[in-house]
């Protein structure tokens, strides 16, 4: 996640040393030449012509470049005869005046890049230093501090976090460890509890450890009624029971087909961090279900069913309420679904229940007559929204109910959770009794 710095310079942004013969007057005396003078100087160290003539010139060989007021390479004109005229001297020692500003020059240029790689030497170490050999405390620290860690931070931004709040000396300490272990992709967000002056070794340890999380884990079983989920949220997580029955049902992404939070808070364990506010944990809920809803398909499918989605909704509920193990929901389904399409009443005891706020194995005369459009014994059809809140097995059982003529279904032994279905009403009414001896009420 983080490149190394550049701190090396690249040799073509060397900065040439100046030739300019004016500013390199040695002790012979001013410069051999004028600025246009062109005529080339002996190379150090070459043989003088040991006849003294001089080559020809352009002018007696014919080579190109002759002719009258046109000097060509290697010539000398009127104008460089008097400026060689005027240098005295120091014309006499021209193969070797060069000679000694040459290697003058070369010493200049040593000692000036030894001076320059000596400089970007030092600074190249201390620039490096914080990546080749970060600053980092030994041993598990002292005291107690809580950080945060916001999703999608990279190691450098958490190290960054970490030396704020003095867990660790660098930054590049912690990321150091973090690349050496290779463990970048298993740092999450949320709260930690550390110590301040840490190892950043010691620091990674805790940030990777579960204990070291500062969270409430809340598990929301599925069949709850929305009161009664709100009330265990309230106890495990500390939050104000009424600020969760408070909450606006508009702030927490609700589908559009929901009339409210009931069938919507979706059964899950969930994660609740110092801060998380009763929307936050609401809109959690809703977005899991919201997640399930997608994986399956329920609108696409309940559409198949000719039921909208709140209408499927409400069908899991009620297999949800209603219990038993989970082989049974595709048959409690069915059930639903052929009454339904006989138009029987549904007859679903949890449906009563709901009506009354309660909880109850027992399901008398009385309780079947309750005024209220959620008494399925009383009113045809499903009731006007869910009556609980379903988990994904019910849900799918809802969009898929398993192949039966069942009319009737009976758990007759909730202990253990077994339930009995029959199309025949004179098996069912023995069902009922074997309930009622289970319950000791029959």
């Amino acid at each position: 996640m983080n490149g190394r710095p550049e701190g090396e310079d690249d040799l073509g942004d060397v900065i040439p040393f100046s030739t300019d013969d004016s500013e390199q007057d040695g002790p012979e005396g001013p410069a051999e030449r004028e600025p246009n003078d062109e005529r080339p100087r002996s190379e150090p160290g070459a043989a003088a012509d040991p006849d003294g003539a001089d080559e020809p010139d352009a002018a007696e060989t014919g080579a190109p470049g002759s002719g009258p007021g046109q000097v060509g390479p290697g010539q000398v004109g009127p104008e460089q005869v008097g400026a060689a005229d005027a240098a005295g001297e120091a014309e006499v020692a021209g193969p070797v005046a060069p000679r000694k500003r040459a290697m003058r020059k070369a010493g200049m240029v040593s000692a000036g890049l030894i001076v320059a790689l000596v400089a970007l030497g030092a600074g190249g170490i201390a620039v490096l230093k914080p990546y080749l050999s970060p600053d980092d405390f030994d041993g598990p620290g002292s005291g107690a501090v809580t950080v945060r860690i916001a999703p999608g931070s990279s190691a450098q931004a958490i190290g960054s976090v970490l030396a704020e709040a003095g867990v660790v000396a660098s930054a590049q300490s912690f990321v150091r460890v973090t690349e050496e272990r290779a463990v970048t992709n298993r740092l999450r967000p949320g709260h930690y509890r550390l110590r301040k002056g840490m190892a950043a070794k010691a620091a990674l340890d805790l940030l990777l450890a579960p204990s070291s999380r500062v969270v409430r884990r809340v598990t929301v079983p599925e069949g709850l009624r929305t009161s009664e989920v709100l009330a265990r949220v309230a106890k495990l997580a500390g939050l104000p029971l009424k600020e969760l029955q408070g909450v606006d049902k508009a702030l927490v992404g609700l589908p559009s087909y929901a009339e409210g939070l009931e069938g919507f808070l979706f059964p899950a364990t969930y994660e609740i961090e110092p801060g998380d506010t009763a929307v936050d944990v609401l809109a959690a809920m809703v977005e899991r279900f919201e997640l399930a809803a997608r994986q399956i398909g329920l609108e696409r499918e309940a559409a198949r069913k000719h039921l909208t989605p709140l209408e499927a909704v409400t069908v899991a509920s009620m297999i949800q309420a209603e219990g038993g193990v989970d082989a049974d929901y595709p048959k409690i389904s069915r059930v639903i679904y052929n009454r339904l399409q006989k138009g029987t009443p549904l007859e679903i005891d949890s449906t009563v229940l709901y009506a009354q706020n309660r909880r109850s194995l027992k399901i008398t005369e009385r309780d079947t007559k309750v005024d209220s459009p959620y008494n399925t014994y009383q009113h045809r059809g499903l009731p006007p929204g869910p009556i609980a809140n379903p988990g994904e097995k019910a849900l799918i059982a809802a969009l898929n109910p398993a192949q039966g003529d069942w009319h009737w279904f009976v758990t007759t032994d909730p202990a253990h959770r077994i339930t009995k279905f029959t199309n025949k009403e004179s098996e069912f009414v023995r069902y009922r009794e074997e309930l009622n001896k289970n319950l000791g009420t029959g």
